[in-house]
């Protein structure tokens, strides 16, 4: 397959998982299960499940011990979207083309779906972990990984300091951190959760990391400039917001010729730090080169 076909193959594959884990019912309190459901499989380019099955290939892993933690990562980012959504956050009404969760739902079950999926994140991958003991130590280490990711060191800080910065003055140097949190911390939990699931060798698993924090880097550059230069119909989100509400981002704050400069530099560096990867890594440098192009 080539690098399209692939995409498309693991999207479907993803999707029918992620389905298969939020099951619905009926009776009281069944409105939960709607709600998570509703913005879980409200489509998105799986780009983070995507990259763990890239990552299981690459280093010659078997897939099916990768889905449970990739899938509970994509359910950990629609969490954080959800709550992203927020009128206390960004006070989106948009999210993939659809109303945001708060605006079907109500904000008070909205803030509970997207609990709901961070913790049957965690479930999933226990339950996993917890069936082999041959999963022991590779589980563990990627659970603490994606934790890490999305805790208050990784993309819950980059939240933060996103917030705090809001009409402010800040310098490159913070923005930087803000992305690599914020963004890139969640992008980077699939590549360095999968490297640890196939047991990758120290310099594999550096690598892999140099990879993925580029990536991540250069996947919230490119929103930003589409956040200037795209259109809403283009995104499914509202556009020009950042701008708006003051918010310093690459483009906002650079303009968008460096922070195409940014990009390119980023994609770069991606790419090179495969090098020590013979062709199983051609999905991955592709991937590097979709999220640069990429317009939604």
């Amino acid at each position: 397959m080539d690098f399209r076909e692939k995409m498309t193959a693991w999207g479907i594959r993803i999707n029918k998982e992620l389905d298969r884990y939020v099951t619905e019912y009926t009776g009281p309190g069944s409105n939960i299960q709607k709600a998570m459901k509703y913005s879980l499989m409200a489509g998105g380019k799986r780009l983070r499940p995507i990259l763990a099955f890239a990552v299981c290939e690459t280093l010659g892993g078997d897939i099916e011990e990768i889905i449970p933690y990739a899938c509970a990562i994509e359910m950990i980012h629609t969490y954080s979207l959800i709550h992203d959504d927020l009128p206390a956050m960004d006070n989106d009404d948009f999210r993939r083309g659809i109303p945001t969760n708060h605006k079907v739902f109500g904000e008070a079950m909205a803030i509970l779906a997207g609990d709901a999926l961070l913790n049957k994140a965690y479930e999933i991958m226990i339950e996993h972990t917890y069936s082999d003991k041959r999963r022991f130590k590779p589980g563990l280490s990627a659970m603490k990984v994606i934790a890490e990711s999305a805790g208050a060191c990784g993309m819950i800080r980059g939240q933060v300091i996103d917030i705090e910065s809001e009409g402010r003055d800040i310098s490159v140097e913070t923005l930087e951190t803000m992305h690599r949190c914020k963004t890139g911390a969640m992008i980077k939990a699939p590549v360095l959760a999968a490297a640890l699931l196939c047991n990758a060798s120290e310099s594999e698993y550096e690598k892999l990391e140099e990879y993925a924090e580029n990536i991540g880097l250069a996947f919230q550059i490119k929103d930003d400039i589409m956040d200037v230069l795209g259109s809403s119909s283009q995104l499914g989100k509202t556009t020009g917001k950042d701008a708006l509400n003051k918010k310093a981002t690459y483009a906002t704050l650079l303009g968008i010729e460096k922070a195409q400069e940014f990009l390119d530099k980023a994609i770069d560096n991606a790419i090179k730090s495969l090098e020590e990867f013979g062709e199983e890594a051609d999905f991955l440098r592709s991937l590097a080169v979709f999220i640069k192009e990429r317009n939604n």
